[in-house]
């Protein structure tokens, strides 16, 4: 290790590397701002300009974009002519390359930024001299991250040189670097031209959060990454201030229970149990709301997890542990002190603070599945209703309206087929993930009844995620006593269950907006 080309614009713990290499007989070339920095620091440094014998240009846009450079970097030291190639050419080999690139990511996440502000940090030289370090690993070391500084100088101070197999590795985060770094730019100018179609390579970075001890199942691996870009009210940016950590299952789940808890904006309560919502309530204050979760169905809520729109309060806290409520997550805006001294004495359940938890998923993101061999991708489902429609002779009441709001919202993320019951802004039965909808309906029926009460579905209204291909949904909905039903409409066989609904005096009111959830 004889000479280190050193460039780079997060100048984290760059001058006491530099030193180490100093003292270990490595001549540091550099360029612009860091030569400036290791220079007033005491580091003896050879400017790139008079290496090269010309100097930078164009605002620094050229610096080390020259033969000199880049002949010194890619030269192949097992390759006899290329050695002789620099040799006959006065060039010397560079031997190392610590690089890091200018703040694309961090540029655009500004408020107001500019296009021109934008371009003027995308870095040309940086990646090409990564790249090309990269492509000759077994003779060049590259550095892009701080994180390995100290390896790097321990494995140099014990061996006198840097094994291929570190450099491989080096080499393959280069690579995982530039490939984010210009996948980040290729969608920010894409979304520059305000182009809605769909890209021809589709890029998505993402960075690591967590490895995570297993997957969905134990025998499955699995890790947690957060997309890059504004992140706000989501899972990534929650404060865990108890208990383990999360797992698959966990980040799943509490997932789902947060984007149904963001269509509320008044004092609710959600549930989740295995992706599905178990217990919603919605009150005029966040205790009552809790208390109509919990009693939905006290024996689902067992494990699940809980997200809650306002502060956790000491009384909510108590009523958890007076009940011996077994949580996995809770997850809130906040917490009383008070309510956090109680919940904490149960040491694994996880408290997530997640000051932002009601702002709304962005409305670009996108909804990824993996498929065998590729991905499905669609936008988000951001909407619940398109159009309000009475169909029948009997019109909604006032109070009918808000439960068929309130449970359209919750049936949304309920898997389909999804039935959803409720009354008085508390969900009473669910029925998810069924092969058709009358069986769907019926199971709502039935939990309705077992965990709650015989006569509950009296007055109660009827959500369904799709709709209603023939009668027999709104015959067991007459059964169960239930006196309103929302749903999307569209059915060859809408009149049937329309004159079924006459038949017994039940509103229903369509939507013409379907909401599938597989």
């Amino acid at each position: 290790m004889k000479t280190a080309l050193i460039s780079v614009y997060d100048k984290t713990g760059i001058v006491e590397f530099a030193k180490k290499l100093v003292s270990l007989g490595v001549e540091i070339i550099s360029t612009g701002g860091t030569y400036k920095t290791l220079r007033n620091a005491g580091v003896k440094v050879v400017e790139v300009a008079d290496l090269t014998g010309f100097p930078e240009c164009l605002d620094g846009r050229v610096k080390t974009l020259h033969p000199t450079i880049h002949a010194g970097i890619l030269a192949r030291r097992d390759n006899k002519n290329h050695m002789k190639h620099l040799l006959d050419l006065g060039i010397n080999p560079i031997d190392m390359v610590v690089c890091n690139l200018y703040p694309f990511k961090e540029t655009i996440a500004k408020k107001d930024v500019t296009l021109e502000q934008a371009i003027e940090n995308i870095d040309i030289g940086g990646p090409t001299m990564l790249r090309a370090a990269a492509k000759n690993y077994p003779s060049v070391t590259v550095i892009t991250d701080p994180a390995d500084y100290d390896h790097v100088i321990k494995e140099l101070k014990k061996t006198g040189k840097i094994q291929e197999e570190t450099n491989f590795h080096l080499a393959q985060k280069v690579f995982e670097q530039t490939a984010a770094y210009d996948a980040l730019i290729a969608d920010y100018l894409k979304k520059q031209r305000q182009d809605d179609t769909w890209p021809e390579k589709f890029t998505p970075t993402f960075e690591l959060v967590q490895e995570m001890r297993y997957g969905e199942n134990p025998h499955q691996a699995a890790a947690f990454y957060r997309e890059v870009g504004a992140n706000v009210g989501s899972l990534t940016t929650a404060e865990q201030l108890n208990g383990k950590e999360l797992s698959f299952n966990n980040i799943n789940d509490a997932n789902g229970a947060l984007e149904l808890l963001k269509e509320f904006d008044e004092p609710t309560v959600v549930a989740v149990k295995h992706a599905n919502p178990c217990g919603v309530g919605s009150a005029d204050n966040i205790y009552d709301a809790w208390m109509k979760a919990y009693s939905a169905d006290k024996m689902s809520i067992f494990g699940g997890i809980v997200a809650i729109n306002r502060t956790v309060t000491k009384r909510i806290a108590e009523s958890i542990a007076e009940n011996k409520i077994f949580l996995e997550i809770l997850i809130a805006p906040d917490y009383e002190p008070a309510a956090l001294e109680v919940l904490k004495k149960k040491k694994d359940l996880r408290i997530l603070k997640l000051p932002n938890i009601s702002t709304p998923q962005r409305s670009d993101a996108f909804d990824l599945k993996k498929v065998n061999g590729g991905l499905i991708v669609q936008s988000i489902d951001n909407k619940t209703w398109d159009k309000w429609q009475v169909v029948t002779k009997k019109k909604p009441t006032k109070s009918e309206i808000r439960d068929l709001e309130f449970a359209m919202k919750i049936v949304k993320y309920v898997k389909s087929n999804g039935i959803m019951i409720a009354k008085n802004l508390q969900s009473l039965g669910i029925g998810p993930g069924q092969v058709n909808r009358v069986w769907a309906a019926q199971q709502a029926i039935d939990h309705a009844h077992e965990l709650i009460g015989p006569d509950v579905t009296r007055g109660a209204v009827l959500a369904s995620d799709a709709f209603f291909p023939f009668a027999d949904s709104v015959e067991a909905a007459h059964a169960a006593g239930i006196t309103a039903i929302i749903q999307p409409g569209g059915s060859l066989n809408d009149q049937d269950s329309i004159d079924a609904c006459n038949k017994y005096g039940i509103a229903m009111v369509t939507t013409g907006m379907r909401h599938f959830r597989h």
